[in-house]
């Protein structure tokens, strides 16, 4: 059995030789199994108030098999980084469920299911070693935007709570057994440095450092995140925490999410990842791409060396992912940027002093 740090250093070592591969969507696969309140519930949540269903990480408790099922369905398509079940395990956002006191045991619980089905994949094909990212999601309250518009410093949560939030999260996804965080689907950015500051903080403490891996979202074709600002603007922001890899995933499909992968590719001194959608949603809240269509645009974007890590967000599928996989097989890995140095800020836009 591979130690952790023997896991960190074979994901570096493939990282160098090759386009590593991402698992798809999580939701679009739970939905298909048309899942029940009771499932949601299991035994332990049989008499916890109110709706349960579509409390997607709950299920890492009470359906682990389902969810074991889908890091093999994606080990299986040819991922190399299948990421926990843990998408919204933080007190902030199971308050909406009314399961803060939960949050530790989903994440312990997300970390182990996805750490035992990456063994079982290693072991099969020690050749290939299969990685586990803790995923971190966004949160459902913002830091940097007001939640009243009559007044502009209204707040739902503060920095602490957000820092706190996050605190537990990766407490717990360290001690079940993740070789990485992956903090995604980044709309603020304040957000964030709080999740960043509270990993950091446990490396100061002691707790064994892990790669961290932040993925932003750009909301639309304007170019810029949720709270307002460019890709550029977002690298210069996060790069303090020297991650293993930056990149972008959700909101946009590949065609559009391409020039943004660009520009982040341009600066970014270390690996860029990227998961889009499967195209943009159609009238009904279907993502009608095809497994082609897909990997027909990435490849097109390993090809021309932008990237390092590809997988897919909503509406992807095992199937996708597959021929993502099989697209960019052979392909090499982008080479990091290598900026000169210089003093580089960040307000919505990027500064730039050369020294």
């Amino acid at each position: 059995m591979m130690t952790r740090q023997d896991r960190i250093a074979a994901l570096k070592a493939a990282a160098k030789q090759r386009i590593l591969i991402l698992d798809g969507a999580w939701g679009v696969m739970i939905q298909r199994q048309g899942l029940a309140e009771a499932d949601y519930r299991g035994e332990r949540f049989a008499d916890h108030p109110g709706q349960l269903k579509g409390n997607n990480d709950i299920l890492c408790l009470t359906r682990p098999d389902i969810i074991t099922e889908l890091h093999d369905a994606y080990f299986g398509a040819g991922a190399d980084i299948s990421e926990t079940n843990t998408f919204s395990s933080t007190s902030i956002a199971q308050a909406d469920y009314e399961l803060q006191g939960a949050v530790r045991d989903l994440n312990l619980a997300g970390a182990r299911l996805a750490r035992e089905a990456a063994d079982r994949w290693t072991a099969k094909t020690p050749d290939k070693p299969r990685f586990v990212a803790g995923s971190m999601g966004p949160l459902n309250r913002m830091l940097s935007m007001s939640s009243d518009v009559n007044d502009p410093g209204a707040r739902t949560v503060t920095f602490d709570q957000v820092y706190q939030a996050y605190r537990e999260q990766a407490l717990a996804l360290h001690e079940g057994g993740v070789d990485m965080f992956l903090l995604e689907t980044i709309t603020d950015t304040l957000n964030v440095k709080a999740g960043i500051k509270a990993i950091l903080d446990l490396e100061d403490e002691g707790l064994e450092p892990l790669p961290i891996w932040i993925s932003g979202t750009i909301t639309d074709r304007s170019g810029r995140t949720l709270s307002g600002q460019t890709v550029e603007a977002f690298w210069n922001s996060v790069k303090h925490a020297k991650p293993f890899a930056v990149g972008l995933n959700c909101a946009l499909g590949a065609d559009l999410m391409r020039p943004h992968i660009a520009d982040l590719a341009r600066v970014a001194d270390t690996l860029v990842s990227a998961y889009p959608n499967a195209g943009l949603p159609n009238a009904m809240g279907q993502y009608d791409e095809t497994p082609d269509e897909t990997s027909h645009e990435l490849h097109e974007w390993a090809e021309h060396g932008l990237v390092n890590i590809l997988g897919g967000c909503c509406g992807t599928t095992p199937e996708h992912i597959a021929h993502v996989a099989q697209a960019v097989a052979g392909l090499s890995p982008r080479a990091p940027a290598d900026p000169p140095a210089a003093l580089r800020l960040a307000g919505l836009e990027p500064f730039e002093l050369a020294s």
